[in-house]
């Protein structure tokens, strides 16, 4: 059964647990970010990374614990944000860290749950979950799913934390999660091509480089905007912009062609789902 939460909402400033972030890279960094803004106490807070950036090295004159040379005791919730290719160096060493109570949450792509748990002590409360770039402004989106051991407090736990850094969907298939990563986790990566291209191809209808680049980036940003804001369906904002037999009707014929974006989008999500499944081994 599916299920959602919007972020914002919640604060972590009650939490009296300890989490540890394995990975302080540009996701982890700003799921790091998400929570100490929702009030969570640094003190709680431990990060593993062998390279810290200076705003996280920075933190730990506020409280938080950097690769602190012996674990503290069992962990409440762990977060592994690695890359995945390094799972299997990273994951058994994290048993020291859990406890019969201890949630250990993915955000590797491509690593599976049962994966992940015969690397942990046995019973060990999994969840994969998926979160995406906008997470670093908090207008991200995740996309989670738990194993069997995963109690009802636990998830209310993932999900609070989840949520400091946007939107989050649970699902109980595991087999979503690669179309997940394909959509919204590399998503991000499609729209900033499209304003890249949009202003590419102003440069060449004779636009100045630098204005094309300025209309393009506040074009697709604008736009997004409104489809956030906005109730109406996607496709109803397209036709509301598109006079018959005008200028955006001119461009839509080519881009909603058989050749068009429909089917070049539905080419390059294969693609990243194929690649995810490939990680998985």
């Amino acid at each position: 059964m599916a299920g959602s939460t919007t972020g914002g909402a919640n604060t972590l400033a009650s939490f009296s647990g300890s989490v540890v972030l394995v990975g302080a890279g540009k996701m982890g960094g700003a799921m790091l970010k998400g929570w100490l803004g929702l009030g969570l106490d640094p003190a709680r807070i431990v990060v593993l990374e062998p390279q810290p950036g200076p705003e996280v090295a920075a933190m730990a004159s506020s409280g938080l614990r950097l690769n602190p040379a012996d674990p503290a005791g069992e962990a409440t919730m762990i977060v592994v944000a690695v890359k995945p290719q390094i799972a299997g160096d990273v994951v058994p060493g994290l048993a020291p860290w859990i406890g019969p109570g201890t949630v250990v949450v993915s955000i590797m792509a491509g690593r599976s749950l049962l994966g992940i748990a015969r690397a942990l002590p046995d019973g060990t409360a999994v969840v994969r979950a998926m979160p995406n770039l906008p997470a670093s402004i908090g207008r991200g989106i995740t996309v989670a799913v738990p194993n069997a051991a995963l109690t009802a407090p636990q998830r209310g736990l993932v999900d609070r934390f989840l949520a400091a850094v946007g939107a989050v969907e649970w699902v109980e298939d595991e087999g979503l999660l690669d179309a997940v990563t394909a959509v919204s986790g590399s998503g991000p990566a499609y729209v900033f091509l499209m304003a890249e291209v949009l202003a590419r191809a102003g440069e060449a209808a004779g636009l100045p480089a630098d204005l094309a680049a300025r209309l393009a980036r506040a074009t697709v940003a604008g736009a997004g905007e409104l489809l956030e804001r906005s109730p109406l369906p996607p496709h109803t904002l397209r036709e509301n912009v598109t006079s018959p037999g005008g200028t955006t009707a001119a461009a839509l014929e080519l881009l909603m062609g058989a050749e068009g974006l429909g089917a070049l989008f539905e080419r390059a999500v294969a693609a990243a789902v194929r690649r995810s499944r490939e990680l998985a081994g």
